[in-house]
C-alpha cells in the first residue's frame, strides 16, 4: 500500500468515527494501522489475546484492545521530510505560574515523604492544557513521525474511550516466544548530543529502576543479562538507559506484565507505596499516561535458512509469537480544541523542586513541537 492510500484510508475511517490505531516503531520507516470494524469496546482478560493493547497507569482499571480479529490491518513505507522546527523553544513561563507553584509543592511533599521513609523514589507528574489551532489527529501524528524517528510514535482512537497521541522513548518489554528484552530508563537532560554529564542523583535514579526490573524478572527468567548504562537521545532530551534481556521460563505474558508495570521509571519504589502516594496526592487522573501500549501476540514468520539458493530449506519457517509493548510517555490526549499534555519526573531524596519543574517543561516540548 502506498503511503497516500494508507493515510487516506485512515482519514476515512476516522471520519466514520470508528476505532483505530496507527503507529511506527522506533528507528523504522514502516507505518502500521489497525482499523476496527465496529464501535465495540474490547478488553484484555489474560493477555493471551491478539491485537493492539492500550493499558492505564492504574492496574485496577481495564486494559483496552483493538483486536486483530475484527480489524483491518494495513501498512506502508513512509519517509517524511525532516521538520524545520526541530530546535524550537517555547517562551510561555507566565502561563505556567500557577502550575509551577503547584508542581513544586507536590515535589516538596514527595521529598519529605522519602525522607520520612515512606518510599525511596516517587514519580510525580502534571497535566498541561494547551489550546489547539488545528486538532486534526492524523496531521499531528505525521508531525510526530517527522520530529521523532527514534521514538515509538502512535495515534490511538476509540469514540467511547478517547483520542491519544505520543512519541515515547521507553520500552516496557519485547517478547519473541520466550526471549525477552526490556530497559531501565531514567535521568533526563536537555541536550542535542549523546554525551551528558550525569549527576549522582540521576545515576542513583537509573540504578533504582535497573535493580527493580532485575528483581522482578529473576524468578520468571532462566537467564538475565544487564548492559552498562548508556546515554540515549530522545528528541531534544537525553536519558540514561540499560538494556535487560534474557530467556523466560514461560510464554505467559500476564505475570511478566504484572511484575513490570508500573515500573519505578513511571511510578516509584517500592511500587505500591509510591503508587498510593501518586493516586492520593497528584490531584488528577493519569488515565493512560504512564500506562503501556503496543502489539500483543502478533505472529511473525522467519525463514530458517537465509541462503536464497537453498530453496528446499526455505519452505520451512519459524512462526514466532511476538509482543512489543511500550510505556506511554511524551503523550497527549485531545479533547475538542484542547490538548492535555502529560509530563512528570522521578523524585528522590535530593531532588530540587525548581529543577524538577524545569525537567517537566523540557519534556513537554516533545509533544508541543507537534502542535505547531
Amino acid at each position: 500500500m502506498t503511503s497516500t492510500s494508507f493515510f487516506n484510508s485512515l482519514e476515512q475511517h476516522f471520519t466514520q468515527d470508528l476505532p483505530f490505531v496507527v503507529y511506527r516503531k522506533n528507528n523504522e520507516t514502516i507505518v502500521k494501522g489497525l482499523l476496527q470494524k465496529d464501535r465495540g469496546v474490547n478488553y484484555v482478560s489474560d493477555f493471551k489475546e491478539s491485537g493492539f493493547v492500550f493499558a492505564p497507569f492504574d492496574t485496577s482499571n481495564d486494559t483496552v484492545i483493538i483486536p486483530l480479529d475484527g480489524s483491518e490491518y494495513m501498512e506502508a513505507d513512509y519517509h517524511p521530510n525532516r521538520s524545520s522546527n526541530e530546535d524550537l523553544s517555547f517562551q510561555c513561563e507566565s502561563f505556567y505560574d500557577n502550575q509551577k507553584q503547584n508542581h513544586m509543592q507536590l515535589v516538596h511533599k514527595g521529598v519529605e515523604a522519602i525522607k520520612e521513609g515512606q518510599f525511596k523514589k516517587v514519580v510525580l507528574s502534571r497535566v498541561d492544557v494547551q489550546d489547539l489551532s488545528d486538532s486534526k489527529p492524523i496531521k499531528l501524528f505525521k508531525s510526530l513521525l517527522i520530529n521523532y524517528p527514534q521514538a515509538f510514535v502512535y495515534c490511538w482512537y476509540h469514540p467511547k474511550v478517547g483520542l491519544w497521541l505520543g512519541a515515547t522513548p521507553e520500552t516496557l518489554i519485547k517478547v519473541a516466544n520466550n526471549q525477552f528484552e526490556t530497559m531501565s530508563l531514567a535521568g533526563t537532560q536537555q541536550s542535542s548530543v549523546r554525551e551528558a554529564n550525569w549527576t549522582d542523583k540521576e545515576k542513583n535514579e537509573q540504578q533504582i529502576v535497573t535493580d527493580y526490573v532485575v528483581s522482578q524478572l529473576k524468578d520468571l527468567s532462566k537467564t538475565i543479562h544487564v548492559s552498562k548504562p548508556r546515554t540515549v537521545q530522545a528528541g531534544n532530551l537525553v536519558h540514561l538507559q540499560s538494556t535487560v534481556s534474557g530467556t523466560l521460563y514461560s510464554k505467559d505474558l500476564k505475570p511478566i506484565i504484572k511484575a513490570l508495570h508500573p515500573t519505578p521509571a513511571v511510578c516509584g519504589f517500592p511500587k505500591e507505596m509510591a503508587k498510593q502516594f501518586i493516586l492520593q496526592e497528584e490531584g488528577y487522573d493519569r488515565s493512560f499516561y504512564t500506562g503501556f501500549l503496543g502489539e500483543l501476540n502478533f505472529k511473525e514468520q522467519i525463514s530458517r535458512n537465509r541462503n536464497r539458493q537453498n530453496v528446499e530449506n526455505n519452505v520451512y519457517a519459524v512462526v514466532k509469537n511476538v509482543s512489543n509493548l511500550y510505556v506511554n510517555l511524551r503523550c497527549m490526549q485531545l479533547q475538542q480544541d484542547k490538548a492535555l499534555i502529560y509530563v512528570g519526573g522521578g523524585i528522590t531524596f535530593d531532588s530540587n523542586p525548581e529543577e524538577e519543574w524545569q525537567e517537566t517543561v523540557s519534556k513537554s516540548m516533545t509533544v508541543k513541537k507537534a502542535l505547531l
